[in-house]
């Protein structure tokens, strides 16, 4: 886990630059609240939707990624507004904010913009509770909103959008046998279910901060897609709060709500956020729980009793959302890493195949692009992958299965991109034993996958052998070798699935 926080690789380093410009956005939006003369819970409020802005909207295109910050408020302020509004009237709150809950997981079938329009109408609930907004207080709040998701948006795509020199992010789209719009409503009943039982059990512990509980459902659900995904997402929330409480009481109990050490410590938890978010759950959440209790510590209501409880209400909606997948409507681990693993071994004979046509002399041919998705759905497989490489999963020959599967795609991965570098030497000719080896790849890729590839196949070349083939073929034989080898761990025995046979 330390590991993962200090060591990971950050290639171009776009997690250190997405950390800082959100110190930068945030502590501008901050700013101009207070210029403004707001208060402190109206800065605190254009703070979190400044950092909703920045974490959740994540379209392929800077132009999108505009639309859908603009778009924000008309989710935000109807939800600020009707949470306000039921402070008197616990029952319709309760189930007012489950309803928000499941249209919000609901959204995700619209895409990238759905997902993010949802969550920031679940937060802008959740803001209200955490604050205890009344509606005397709405005019300040959708101010300081509309003003830190301008100043944030200066930031993100005028003073540092370093996005625009970058080749649009690949988003691999949701992978599932039934169609977005059934696994999405599936997903949005299980969220109101688990929601319900985190309701229930916070409110049991206590009655003024029960919707801790109900935040760790949401924040458990999102991005998971299967059961196991979920319960290990679940642990290491609950793991990351335990750390952050001790370390947080440390950090600002001696500060006593001064204002400038503890907005310089929530900065902190801000950077934290950011720059680990791509690389460990675990610490973002550490992150969450430090700037949580800098900001309990800023509005003088922070005690030991008060982030012990903290905890004990995240494990409630954690546990909530674990009996929702394991019950209500489950999908199997094995279900969607199949799935995933099926989509990655397309996509590696859809890169060799553009590179071999870059290399046989094709002008639009281009990898690149491929390359990019490829890396994407590596990704989701290692996501959907964790709960059986997870260090505390019980099946031992499934997690050494599942190392393997992820080490042969990432050998297969480090193959395609160096092909992809000889493709891009203009030195570098056809060959007719590049030919033959692509056809072997895709050979490879059908037998390992239950369905056919698409017709595009290597172009056959003329007959020659070019000596700047010579690193195409390295590159080609060594894909071969790891495909040839996932033929194993993908197949073996039934009764212990990693995919289906």
């Amino acid at each position: 886990m330390l590991k993962r926080m200090f060591v990971s690789p950050d290639p171009g380093r776009l997690r250190l630059r997405s950390g800082v410009r959100a110190v930068l956005g945030i502590g501008l939006a901050v700013v101009v609240c207070g210029l403004a003369g707001h208060s402190l819970v109206a800065a605190i409020t254009g703070g979190l939707a400044a950092l909703l802005a920045l974490f959740t909207v994540l379209d392929t295109t800077v132009r999108a990624q505009a639309i859908t910050t603009a778009l924000l408020p008309a989710v935000g302020f109807p939800v600020l507004a009707l949470a306000a509004g039921l402070h008197d009237y616990p029952r319709v709150r309760d189930m007012a904010f489950l309803a928000v809950m499941g249209l919000g997981v609901y959204a995700r079938r619209w895409g990238p913009r759905g997902h993010s329009l949802g969550v920031f109408a679940f937060m802008a609930f959740f803001t209200t509770q955490f604050l205890h907004t009344l509606p005397g207080q709405l005019p300040e709040l959708y101010s300081a909103v509309a003003l830190s998701l301008l100043a944030s948006s200066t930031v993100r795509f005028g003073l540092w959008c370093y996005e625009r020199r970058l080749p649009p992010a690949a988003v691999p789209a949701p992978v599932t046998g039934e169609g977005l719009a059934r696994a999405t409503t599936r997903q949005a009943i299980q969220a109101t279910a688990g929601g319900a039982l985190a309701l229930a059990a916070g409110l049991l512990l206590s009655e003024q901060r029960w919707y801790w509980a109900v935040g760790a459902t949401w924040w458990v659900f999102v991005n998971t897609a299967s059961r196991g995904e979920t319960l290990v997402r679940g642990f290491r929330r609950i793991l990351g709060t335990l750390i952050g409480i001790p370390i947080g009481l440390a950090a600002v109990v001696p500060l006593h709500g001064a204002a400038v050490p503890s907005a310089i410590l929530v900065a902190i938890g801000v950077f934290g956020i950011f720059y680990t978010a791509a690389v460990s759950y675990t610490w973002m959440v550490f992150s969450v729980t430090v700037m949580a209790g800098a900001l309990y510590g800023l509005l003088g209501v922070l005690d030991p009793a008060l982030l012990v409880l903290r905890l004990t209400e995240t494990a409630a909606g954690a546990l909530g959302a674990m009996l929702a997948v394991l019950l209500v409507l489950p999908v199997t681990t094995h279900a969607t890493t199949d799935a995933w693993i099926q989509r990655a071994l397309r996509c590696v004979h859809t890169c060799t195949a553009e590179a071999a046509a870059r290399l046989s002399g094709s002008p639009t041919a281009d990898p690149a692009p491929r390359i990019a998705e490829l890396e994407a759905l590596l990704g989701r497989v290692r996501l959907s992958l964790a709960p059986l490489v997870h260090p505390l999963s019980p099946l031992r020959a499934r997690r050494a299965r599942a190392r393997q599967v992820v080490a042969l795609l990432d050998t297969c991965a480090r193959e395609v991109r160096g092909l992809a570098s000889v493709a891009a030497d203009p030195e570098a000719s056809h060959d007719a034993r590049l030919a033959a080896a692509c056809w072997r790849v895709e050979a490879a890729v059908e037998a390992l996958t239950a369905r056919g590839l698409p017709q595009r196949a290597c172009s056959p070349g003329i007959p020659s052998h070019s000596a700047a083939a010579e690193p195409a073929l390295a590159h080609l034989h060594g894909l071969e070798r790891a495909l040839a080898e996932l033929a194993a761990p993908l197949r073996s025995d039934p009764r212990a699935p990693l995919i289906g046979v």
